[in-house]
C-alpha cells in the first residue's frame, strides 16, 4: 500500500514558486523551468518493490531492502533538491513532498519486517559441504 502512496504522491504537486507561478511535482516537465521529471525514478523503485512484496522468496526480500533503500534517498534527494532556495527565492512546500517522504519511509520499514516463512532443517539432515 505505501508504494501506491508513492505513486499518487509523485503526481501531485510538491512545490509552488510564488515568483514564476509555477507549480512542481514529480512527473513535471516544462522548458521555462528545468526539473525534469524527478518522481520517475521512485515510481520505478517501486513498481519493482511492488513485484518484490508479492513474491515469496528469500532473495526477492533481500533486493527488497535495498530498492526501498535507494527509493527513500531519492525522495530525500528530491527533498532537498526541489525545496531549496535559488537566489533569494524560496519555494513553498506542498502536500505531496511530505507525502512523498513518509509513504518511502513507510515502504522502507515495511522491506525489513518481510512476512515470509523459513524452513528448518532437521537434525537427521545432511548438512551440505
Amino acid at each position: 500500500m505505501a508504494v501506491i502512496i508513492v505513486i499518487i504522491a509523485c503526481y501531485m504537486p510538491w512545490v509552488y514558486i510564488p515568483s514564476a507561478k509555477l507549480e512542481i511535482g514529480g512527473m513535471f516537465s516544462s522548458a521555462k523551468q528545468n526539473f525534469g521529471k524527478p518522481g520517475l525514478m521512485n515510481i520505478i523503485c517501486c513498481i519493482v518493490s511492488a513485484v518484490f512484496f508479492l513474491l515469496p522468496k528469500i532473495w526477492a526480500k533481500r533486493t527488497n531492502i535495498f530498492l526501498c533503500g535507494f527509493n527513500i534517498a531519492w525522495a530525500i534527494r528530491n527533498f532537498i533538491l526541489l525545496s531549496r532556495c535559488y537566489m533569494g527565492d524560496c519555494p513553498v512546500r506542498q502536500t505531496g513532498l511530505y507525502i512523498l517522504i513518509i509513504a518511502s519511509s513507510l515502504a522502507m520499514l515495511m522491506s525489513l519486517f518481510p512476512d515470509t516463512e523459513i524452513k528448518e532443517k532437521e537434525d537427521n539432515e545432511p548438512v551440505p559441504n
